[in-house]
């Protein structure tokens, strides 16, 4: 519980209709089913609805004050109606006040960009814990304090999610947390009133125009974050990204890079690559890690970068470096009997595809063929499908095309849009089957002892969208149970 003049602090508030005065706040709700008595209703105009329309549900629900764009026509004595310009914008902040600023308390850093922003925060998690800091994550793929594992829904939660898993870090104890921040994240205002120590640009490619209609304004919502930093932060970009200095332009953090290849603050190299990991040079000193691929490399070096600038010992941290594994359904391998190779990935944009597929074609020898199967999800991006056939056929000796997530699209469409990015001398080496567990078992089926079938797109997933309900479905489980009924 907290007085409402507190829960306002530092929001921007046009108007104030009703009393402020002796209102406490037992809870913030922005959807109105949740609303219980003493709440504060925040109306946020959304992509599926707006929250001004149930501002009468949530009062008859128990709501004392309300946070509008639009004051209504009509006002009740008994409830505080507060006018702001961006109610979005204050639900962040008033999130953020209502559970006592933790973004504050201990140094939270964010990672954004296309490509890498899972693998990124999961390691700089696993860096930390093995220098001895009690630690929290926010991930894609499951949020976690210390040892404690809680699912996650969203790359990064709602503002009262995420101050509360943030609130829970600090009572637990935790120094540091490392979280992904998506574009719709930063749009939405869902990071809105957090303070963060600093923040991390891997790349940005093609993914997301279903949501951000043009690729300018990609970029742009990237960059907000950064823009956005204060001046006790860092800003630590990928100086090989051509974006990447970009995200640099009106930060006032301290402005630090990366990168393989241009003059960076921060490089390395690759000496040498192994289906087991790689020997690399980080700022000079040879470092061996358990990851492979430039990709890891840029991973790796970003983590590296970020912990030297979060004020840690050169050789502690290059020492826990060699000892990180990479994030579930990353890069994941295996082998059956017979000697065929599977890897399991999250690639689900064209220039991941075409990451992994440039590593695992450099480690291949030339009689080992690359079988790669992946889809496309539904009511998401459409101009990237045949792109990703694209980026699959430069490096695939065999190409099949199924089902990812269709959700609410009808997958034979999805196949089809995929199918656009199949030049005709393509087509004799790419198959079509809808059934993804039936396209995995026809990988291997067409896979001598020693190829490798990749099977991209769903990676740590548990599950398949069709039309809103979720069935059971797990790459990794597929293709070990394919691996072992031969």
């Amino acid at each position: 519980m907290m007085d409402l003049k507190k829960v306002l602090h530092a929001i921007p508030v046009q108007q104030v209709v009703g009393n402020l005065e002796e209102v406490d706040v037992h809870s913030l709700c922005f959807d109105s089913r949740k609303v219980e008595l003493g709440s504060l209703f925040i109306a946020v105009r959304g992509v599926q609805t707006d929250g001004h329309l149930f501002v009468d549900k949530a009062i008859t629900s128990g709501a004392r004050a309300v946070i509008v764009e639009e004051l209504p026509k009509e006002t009740l004595d008994s409830v505080a109606y507060i006018l702001v310009a961006d109610s979005a914008y204050a639900l962040g902040v008033a999130a953020a006040n209502f559970y006592g600023n933790p973004s504050e308390q201990l140094k939270l850093v964010g990672v954004t960009g296309t490509n890498g922003k899972t693998t990124v925060a999961t390691l700089l998690f696993q860096l930390f814990t093995e220098l001895g800091y009690h630690v929290g994550l926010l991930s894609t793929v499951q949020n976690q304090i210390g040892t404690k594992i809680i699912p996650a829904t969203h790359t990064t939660p709602d503002p009262i999610q995420l101050n509360k898993l943030l609130r829970d870090m600090v009572d637990d104890g935790c120094d540091y947390a490392f979280m992904e921040v998506s574009s719709h994240a930063v749009v939405q205002e869902r990071i809105a009133g957090l303070v963060f120590a600093g923040a991390i640009f891997t790349n940005i490619t093609h993914d997301h125009l279903d949501f951000h209609k043009t690729f300018d304004n990609y970029i742009k919502a990237k960059k907000k974050f950064f823009d956005d930093l204060d001046a006790n932060a860092f800003a630590l970009t990928n100086a090989d990204d051509r974006n990447g200095q970009v995200m640099l332009q009106n930060t006032v953090a301290h402005r630090k890079s990366y990168g393989l290849r241009s003059g960076a603050d921060f490089k390395a190299k690759v000496i040498e690559s192994h289906f087991d990991g790689m020997l690399m040079s980080v700022d000079g000193q040879e470092v061996w890690v358990k990851l492979i691929g430039d990709f890891n490399a840029y991973n790796l070096l970003a983590v590296y970068a970020a912990a030297i600038l979060l004020e840690q010992e050169t050789v502690k941290v290059l020492t826990a470096l060699s000892t990180l594994k990479g994030a579930e359904g990353r890069f994941e391998t295996m082998k059956s009997a017979s000697g065929v190779f599977g890897i399991v990935d999250y690639a689900h944009t064209p220039d991941a595809v075409e990451n992994v597929l440039k590593t695992i074609s450099s480690l291949r020898r030339p009689e080992q063929k690359i079988i790669t199967v992946l889809g496309c999800g539904g009511d998401r991006d459409k101009t990237k499908r045949p792109e990703m056939a694209e980026a699959a056929l430069r490096y695939s000796d065999r190409f099949l095309i199924t089902s990812d997530n269709p959700r609410t699209e009808d997958p034979y469409q999805i196949i089809r849009d995929i199918e656009a990015g199949v030049a005709a001398d393509q087509k004799a080496k790419t198959l079509s089957i809808a059934d993804r567990k039936e396209a995995i078992r026809a990988a291997y089926q067409l896979a001598n002892p020693g190829d490798i079938i990749l099977v991209a797109g769903k990676g740590h997933e548990k599950y398949q969208d069709v039309n809103g309900v979720k069935h059971h479905f797990d790459d990794k489980e597929v293709l070990e149970n394919t691996f072992n009924e031969q």
